[in-house]
């Protein structure tokens, strides 16, 4: 008892209460604790990874290919087929397609405003004087 009273007091921060040190060496213990343990898959990095591997043994073929052209120059000599030349990239081959919109509908345009009818008094808003008046 007289050990964790004595880890108690050494922790605290001045102005606090004296846990306020202890609890903060949990959560930071709790917070390493959790980066430590937890799996780098989860942060998406194991798919990233085999996908720049996937890429990196077609390059490596390809290099490869080029290095057997340069050996041999009546097979360099030959043209390469588009097809041959071009491979879709793995995550751009299994994306999905997008899907295609509906045509805009454009609303209606309202009609024009109209002043209302049976008034006598003109459509002027500001009121008229008789400036200067005349007696």
């Amino acid at each position: 008892m007289e050990g964790l009273r004595g880890l108690v007091t050494s922790l605290a921060i001045p102005g606090m209460p004296e846990w306020t040190g202890l609890l903060l060496l949990l959560l930071g213990l709790l917070c390493a604790a959790a980066f430590l343990l937890m799996p780098f898959s989860v942060f998406g990095v194991k798919a990233r990874l085999e996908a720049l591997e996937v890429q990196l043994d077609e390059i490596q073929a390809e290099l490869r290919e080029l290095a057997l052209r340069l050996e041999d120059p009546a097979r360099a000599r030959r043209p390469i087929a588009a097809a041959e030349a071009w491979a879709e990239p793995p995550a751009l081959a299994q994306r999905p397609a997008p899907a295609r919109e509906p045509p805009r509908v454009t609303p209606p345009v309202p009609p024009p405003a109209a002043w209302p009818t049976g008034t006598s008094r003109s459509p002027r808003a500001e009121p008229k004087l008789d400036w200067p008046r005349q007696r």
